[in-house]
């Protein structure tokens, strides 16, 4: 592992009675002569199977692409609709649920690479501010894509905008009954690691719902142990009265 690259991660269980659906993976790993750092977030729904599966295949899957090394966005494309296929395959084992799914895959401490469906967040902190590298997939912002694949997108019943009145995320592994209506499509960003980035940020959406971006950097700035600092910013969204399952990893570079 890098001298300057450390990671920690939190998790804590929501205020929901059902099980923890949050599945995390931290590590680093050597490959064909690089130092891959592994960081994902699973977010599941309507049970665990799905996210727990992410967590055990997905990476797996994405190193063993033919143009992983070439064309790293192509396959880590390809490999999150692969996954999605075995998963809506194996529905009868794995239950009617899906996962939302952020990845980072770190090379070298000098690449990024960020994966991401549904709304669990990756974001970057450069000098003192927050970028988000993912990108949240919301049905109100997906509205047409949806409509445009046969499904709608309804408030009711409750208060959010859900695919089919239904999912409060526009895009997801899993869910067989949706999937028609429902992406498994990642936006996939590539960024560099500079002088300047200090850190970054993988979280469910427990964190998101009642932090900004910004506030979840300024949390933490100032935190030089990562785990410590996954800590403080779960805690902090409790502060703010988060009742979900929330899980973080922090990556940090100096």
């Amino acid at each position: 592992m890098s001298k300057h690259t450390t990671h920690g991660f939190h998790c804590l269980k929501g205020k929901s009675n059902h099980d923890m659906e949050d599945y995390v993976v931290s590590e680093f790993k050597k490959k064909e002569d690089s130092e891959l750092g592994l960081f994902a977030i699973f977010d599941g729904h309507l049970g665990h199977d799905v996210a727990k599966y992410l967590q055990s295949h997905l990476f797996d899957i994405i190193l063993k692409q033919h143009d992983f090394w070439t064309n790293m966005e192509d396959a880590i494309r390809r490999a999150y609709r692969s996954t999605d296929a075995e998963i809506l395959d194996k529905a009868k084992v794995l239950g009617r649920g899906g996962s939302t799914a952020v990845t980072a895959i770190l090379i070298n401490s000098q690449k990024l690479v960020v994966g991401n469906v549904g709304d669990s967040r990756a974001v970057m902190c450069k000098n003192g501010v927050a970028e988000q590298l993912s990108v949240d997939h919301e049905p109100r912002t997906e509205k047409r894509l949806i409509e445009s694949r046969g499904g709608f997108v309804s408030n009711l019943p409750g208060d959010v905008p859900r695919v089919d009145g239904q999912l409060a995320v526009a895009r997801a592994f899993g869910d067989k009954s949706l999937k028609l209506h429902l992406s498994s499509e990642p936006d996939v960003k590539v960024v560099t690691i500079d002088d300047d980035t200090e850190f970054i940020i993988l979280a469910s959406d427990g964190i998101w719902k009642v932090m900004s971006n910004q506030e979840a950097v300024d949390a933490i700035k100032n935190i030089k142990d990562a785990q410590s600092a996954a800590k403080h910013l779960i805690e902090a969204a409790v502060s703010k009265k988060s009742k979900d399952d929330i899980s973080c990893i922090i990556v940090r570079f100096r």
